[in-house]
């Protein structure tokens, strides 16, 4: 059994002290299914602002979707370098649905504002369900190399 079912299963722990019997609560929530805002992502196009080395990790601040978790194929903004870019997410750690791969790390590609990647290589492999989803993704599926 793990440690989050045996919390999960003891939400509330009564400890004992002295004379006296303290409530402890403890928060089981669940982690995160994917990328939200102040994600840290990589970039993983050969634009300029992608790849010089940066103080900072590129981050998330806004999630262009319903909920604010973004998954494969959906649109970011990111904080790079005190600009901020539109970003297209081509992978992420959290594991998704089934048959969809899951990665080391949170990978995008950075576009302009009507689409198009401001890269020409992808330098790392993109799932091929980005073949399949609604959007125009042809240009960013165009400028990749390998597919997984």
């Amino acid at each position: 059994m793990t440690f989050l079912r045996l919390l999960q299963q003891l939400p509330v722990v009564l400890v004992q002290t002295s004379s006296t019997i303290l409530q402890r609560n403890f928060s089981v929530s669940v982690a995160t299914p994917a990328i939200q805002k102040m994600t840290r992502v990589r970039v993983v196009d050969n634009s300029s602002l992608g790849n010089t080395p940066h103080h900072r990790p590129p981050r998330v601040i806004h999630v262009y979707t319903k909920n604010g978790i973004g998954k494969v194929g959906d649109k970011v903004l990111l904080a790079i370098k005190g600009q901020k870019k539109k970003a297209l997410i081509v992978g992420h750690k959290m594991p998704g649905d089934r048959m969809t791969p899951r990665f080391d790390s949170n990978n995008v590609v950075l576009i302009e504002d009507n689409g198009n990647p401001t890269g020409t290589r992808i330098k790392v492999p993109i799932p091929t369900s980005l073949r399949q989803m609604e959007g125009d993704y042809s240009k960013v599926l165009a400028i990749a190399n390998t597919f997984v």
